[in-house]
């Protein structure tokens, strides 16, 4: 099968689609310089599939160590594109470390996939280039309004960057927009792994929940919506991964009317914050500690998907619940705290 490449392959989306690639018969590399990851998780990554993943530490910002990658595997046909800096509140406050290296290490691949005439690309990008949307369910026709965050100007700007380089290559290009990727593989051998203190919800609901937190901010609860709380789509992160396995062999097969396409991946559900924690107390057990906060710079109010087309030309269909995805982020959360070897190994490499 085809040789894919996968950027931040021992990040939180990119391991969980090393194992659907693997599992669907694709031969696969990863490359993740590990500044916000550890390559401890490519273990778990092995023992859900069977297979040992290799990853080149490489930091994509870096153009020489990462064409040398493609000059040992000239038998790349895709790369999913991952690697990325991804919290929107620290985008806010380091917008130059943001714009250089999200932007630098996609620049540095297509400058790689032009010499070397790579096929596919697979681009990860986000709901966050909508903005502020009219109405809360988008389309992939949707306008984009101006970016809350730099990081979804980047996400905006890689986008826009693709479009232009598919016009003068031949490389088949696919935007996957997605939306809240939550929870954890069902094994709980792979699940995110937040540095520091964690930027998202659910990891932040888990790692309270444990006793990791003292307490968790809900932050606004005054924006015009339900309860209060800002309204997401979260989806489970395995649902998300088998939409990158669909995108390669929907290019695979020649299936695509243009040479760039967009797909929105969601569940086409609104949840609000509010409701997330309720789902996590009720599969948990847990009566979670948090306290209402200010509104967070580069929040919007609520964005959801309509997923009708990743659905009808993808094949792609979004299969977990909102209590599973809190079931398998809590399973993860508590191997990290029972599976000392496993934690000490993370920690050593992520300190």
């Amino acid at each position: 099968m085809a040789k894919i490449l996968v950027t931040g392959g021992c990040g939180y989306i990119g391991s969980h689609t090393l194992v659907d690639l693997v599992e669907n018969g694709y031969d696969v590399i990863s490359v993740d310089d590990n500044s916000r990851s550890t390559s401890a998780i490519l273990k778990g990554v092995e023992k859900i599939t069977g297979k040992p993943i290799k990853n080149y530490k490489v930091d994509l910002c870096n153009f020489d160590d990462t064409f040398a990658i493609f000059e040992e595997n000239r038998d790349i046909k895709g790369i999913i594109h991952f690697a990325a800096f991804k919290a929107v509140g620290e985008s806010v406050e380091k917008p130059l470390m943001y714009f250089e290296n999200n932007l630098t290490s996609l620049i540095n691949l297509l400058k790689c996939v032009q010499e070397f005439k790579t096929p596919w690309f697979v681009f990860s990008s986000s709901c966050t280039v909508y903005g502020e949307p009219d109405t809360p369910v988008v389309t992939e026709e949707s306008p984009l309004k101006p970016a809350a965050s730099p990081y979804g100007a980047t996400k905006q700007m890689g986008e826009q960057i693709l479009t232009e380089f598919q016009k003068a290559n031949n490389t088949n290009v696919i935007l996957l927009r997605y939306f809240n990727p939550v929870g954890a593989h069902p094994s709980a051998l792979i699940g995110e792994l937040p540095i520091g203190k964690p930027q998202n919800l659910v990891p932040a609901i888990t790692q309270t929940a444990i006793g990791k937190l003292p307490k968790m901010t809900v932050f606004g609860d005054d924006y015009p919506t339900r309860d209060g709380s800002n309204v997401r789509d979260y989806i489970h992160v395995s649902d998300i991964a088998h939409a990158h396995t669909l995108a390669i062999k929907y290019l695979e097969e020649e299936k695509n009317k243009s040479k760039l396409e967009i797909f929105n991946l969601g569940t086409g559900n609104g949840v609000t914050v509010l409701e997330a924690i309720k789902s996590f107390e009720k599969v948990s057990g847990v009566k979670l500690n948090y306290e209402i906060g200010p509104r967070r710079p580069g929040d919007i109010i609520a964005i959801y998907a309509n997923n009708d087309k990743a659905k009808n030309v993808l094949g792609w269909e979004p299969k977990r619940s909102l209590d599973e995805m809190m079931a398998t982020a809590w399973k993860w959360e508590q191997r990290l705290k029972n599976d000392e070897h496993f934690f000490s190994s993370i920690q050593s490499e992520l300190n």
